[in-house]
């Protein structure tokens, strides 16, 4: 399929709003304004991030600004990294940076996890505008970036064992998430200054602070993929172990939001949540309504990314099936495409129909 030179939405909005109950109540009553928002997730889920990109820049560079409040940001793998870009002193262009430098990268074949965490560390150095101590000690935002701590075959790095831990994970994983527990220890690294929020009670979680001395090491850990990214070992401040993908455990945050005293704003590139990674083919794992009762989610309209080329949002499978050159153009133009989730944003979250938008998980 050749890439067509411009995307024009026909029919449909450009973004689908769900909303719980507490949220179409609130909204209904006195409508959104940025100072209702306390916390926002963002999901694993690597090139899928670049669809957020417009709407990322639109909430966190102009919307949010306006209220400036204590907000925890709670992210896994490529959300955390899109986090730490909405922190810095210009969140519009390191959210642009981030879409950019992710599309430009490039392995070579035979690359192995050693070689791409290499590249990640490259990434990540290029991400950063400011210092780690000063993005930690950000007036308005905490950061708590998640992890798992690798048990058993989990715990090496040697291919043929690693993926006899992979296979066990996923095994016991289709009979029950709990069964989870034997494979891996879920680690969230938090800003210190405030408490991490009260979400972790379903899988044993140790809290690590989150310091200028570990935060790259904590970013490189929640994205490291099994068998794809070399993990992480013995991060400061944190129990000994090898670190991999927090989206292993929470692969689109699928916790208990209801206790918390606030809104939160999920941005997210599905209107719908999977709990964990090995999650993604059992159509019958979704987070169930009454957790989200006070969550907001948007995300593209299957009208929007029917638009797109190849009619789907980037993933990691392009790697694969594009050359370098069809994928960064690909990928590029569905960036730039993305301006207008961020325009459709703002205009719902200003006018006076956003009620008449949501619709229930």
């Amino acid at each position: 399929m050749s890439l067509s030179p411009a995307i024009h939405i026909v029919h449909g909005s450009p973004l689908v709003w769900r909303a719980g109950a507490r949220v179409m109540t609130h909204v209904r009553a006195q409508g959104l304004a940025p100072a209702d928002i306390g916390l926002i997730p963002g999901a694993a889920g690597g090139p899928k991030a670049l669809a957020l990109t417009g709407l990322d820049q639109a909430i966190f560079g102009e919307w949010l600004p306006r209220a400036p409040r204590l907000r925890h940001l709670l992210g896994s793998s490529i959300g955390a990294w899109r986090f730490v870009c909405a922190m810095q002193s210009d969140p519009a262009r390191a959210l642009a940076n981030l879409a950019e430098r992710y599309t430009a990268e490039h392995f070579d074949a035979g690359a192995g996890p050693i070689d791409v965490a290499l590249s990640l560390r490259r990434m990540l150095d290029d991400l950063f505008q400011d210092a780690p101590a000063a993005l930690l000690d950000h007036p308005d935002y905490a950061l708590t970036l998640t992890t798992v701590r690798a048990r058993g075959l989990l715990a090496s790095e040697g291919p043929k064992t690693q993926l006899g831990g992979v296979l066990a994970a996923a095994a016991a994983n289709m009979l029950s998430r709990r069964l989870y527990a034997a494979h891996w220890m879920r680690v969230w690294f938090a800003d210190p200054r405030h408490p991490a929020p009260p979400l972790s009670a379903d899988f044993p979680t140790h809290i690590a602070p989150l310091r200028a001395d570990n935060l790259f090491d904590a970013l490189h850990a929640t994205a490291a993929i099994p068998l794809v990214v070399a993990g992480v070992r013995d991060p400061k401040h944190a129990p000994p172990g090898q670190y991999r993908d927090g989206g292993l455990l929470d692969y689109h945050l699928d916790l208990p939001y209801t206790q918390l005293p606030f809104l939160v704003l999920y941005p997210h590139f599905y209107p719908h949540i999977v709990p964990g990674w090995f999650d993604k083919r059992l159509p019958w794992r979704r987070a169930k309504p009454h957790r989200l009762d006070n969550v907001l989610l948007v995300a593209p309209s299957p009208a929007w990314v029917a638009q797109l080329p190849y009619g789907k949002i980037p993933d990691r499978d392009d790697f694969r099936r594009l050359d370098r050159a069809e994928r960064q153009k690909y990928w590029r133009q569905v960036t730039s495409e993305t301006a207008r989730l961020g325009d459709a944003f703002l205009a719902a979250v200003d006018g006076e129909r956003l009620a008449t938008m949501l619709q229930p998980f």
